[in-house]
């Protein structure tokens, strides 16, 4: 997990042969991923690895200060992740339950992954991006901050929970840290925490209260980078480096490589995001037929 890339190197994709683009085809069957396939080079480069885009702008002295290899998915990887968050009659994707204490919560042997930020921080919209191909799953995305009030869990296929944490800050419930902090302590199954941070302003109060939980717990933990779209190249850029600095000074159970997200989410995006979730997850271990829906209620 620590070495540089082995397959595709962010900067080799002119190079890519066409036996690789085949393979890429026959791993992912749903037209988003051909369409991105389908792109120019380097629109497909600042679509699925958007930090090469900000490394040009960098000067040579300063480049190893982002850490861009470290995960380095090839086009074959991330058609085989999209598979995993492709809901079929033999991979189920679903809503299983809500709940509000960790013992309300469903006892599930599969590993678990939990999404955790700031409320507005686009948390729900980076979940509804992942689940885009599995159509039934409801994601609801709201623009008043603090929409979700619960834990709600969704089954992806045999492979893993993913767990959507209520947002922390403006709006969160009153039990919140009551909520978050015994889950995150206690929950044995727990693999990898996704920490979502706004890129427009950076790492805030009440982001270091979740890092620091995070810290506490030995959790180990990945930083998304959301809304890198809403601001220039040169304010991403300072920012990125700040949050990136922070990580290597601050940080001990934090994967060094930042992963960047934009505010809007399109479907072609997905097979990159799922990537994340499938590729960086198992790396680290931790100590009636009516239709439900997940419980986003106030």
């Amino acid at each position: 997990m620590g070495a540089a890339a082995r397959r595709l190197a962010v900067g080799r994709l002119p190079d890519v042969p066409a036996a690789l683009w085949r393979a890429c085809r026959a791993y992912s069957t749903s037209q988003a991923f051909a369409e991105v396939l389908r792109l120019p080079r380097r629109q497909l480069t600042k679509l699925l690895f958007p930090l090469q885009e900000l490394e040009r702008q960098l000067v040579a002295d300063s480049r190893p200060n982002l850490h861009l290899k470290i995960f380095d998915p090839g086009l074959e990887d991330i058609g085989k992740a999209e598979s995993i968050f492709t809901a079929t009659a033999q991979n189920r994707i679903e809503y299983l339950s809500s709940a509000v204490r960790l013992d309300h919560a469903p006892d599930l042997p599969r590993p678990e992954v939990c999404f955790i930020g700031r409320s507005n921080v686009g948390k729900s919209s980076l979940i509804k991006a992942l689940f885009s191909l599995a159509p039934e799953v409801e994601v609801r995305v709201s623009k008043k901050p603090g929409h979700t009030k619960k834990m709600n869990f969704f089954k992806v296929g045999k492979y893993f929970t993913l767990v959507d944490m209520p947002g922390y800050g403006y709006r969160a419930p009153e039990d919140f840290v009551d909520m978050v902090e015994t889950y995150l302590k206690e929950r044995r199954n727990l693999m990898r925490t996704f920490l979502l941070v706004d890129s427009v302003v950076g790492i805030q109060k009440t982001d270091n209260i979740a890092i620091e939980m995070c810290e506490e717990f030995a959790l180990p933990y990945v930083m998304v980078l959301t809304k890198i779209d809403r601001s220039s190249k040169g304010h991403l850029l300072k920012q990125v480096l700040q949050i990136q600095k922070f990580v290597d000074t601050k940080t001990q159970g934090c994967f060094p490589q930042l992963f960047p997200v934009r505010g809007t989410l399109p479907n072609i995006c997905s097979g990159h995001q799922s990537s994340i979730m499938a590729r960086s997850t198992p790396a680290f271990s931790t100590r009636g037929q009516q239709e439900a829906v997940p419980d986003y209620s106030f």
